[in-house]
């Protein structure tokens, strides 16, 4: 779409409700099964880790590597979606509110068309009345 089909200010409020929806989408999308399944990996590590009795410094950086790329994974699957999810909203509005358009356009047609024909069967009665 050009960016001509809007005026600025309702553009603007466009990218907006764009930007709103496609972070909270993404937010919630971003903690996925796979993210799911490395946390608890990580957690039978540091429980067979504890059992072994390995030291609780080794057994802490594991947890805490394995914390650290959770967290690396979700944020970056995040802005992966964030960018596809802003994509798909800017469309969604911009064509919602090009509808709105075309249907105020056709309803101010039809109002048009409406006077012109209650104008014409006016003009119609008076020549005849005059007649």
């Amino acid at each position: 779409m050009s960016e001509e089909t809007a005026p600025e200010p309702a553009r603007e409020e466009i990218k907006r409700k764009a930007t709103r929806r496609a972070k909270e989408r993404a937010r919630i999308a971003r903690w996925d099964l796979n993210v799911a399944v490395f946390l608890f990996v990580v957690l039978i590590i540091v429980i067979i880790l504890l059992f072994q009795d390995i030291g609780i410094e080794i057994v802490a950086s594991v947890a805490i590597f394995g914390l650290v790329m959770v967290w690396v994974v979700g944020w970056r699957r995040g802005q992966h979606l964030y960018q596809s999810f802003y994509l798909e909203e800017l469309a969604r509005l911009e064509r919602e509110t090009k509808e709105v358009e075309e249907k105020e356009k056709r309803e101010k047609k039809v109002e048009k068309t409406m006077e012109e024909t209650i104008e014409e069967t006016v003009q119609r009665a008076l020549r005849e009345r005059w007649k």
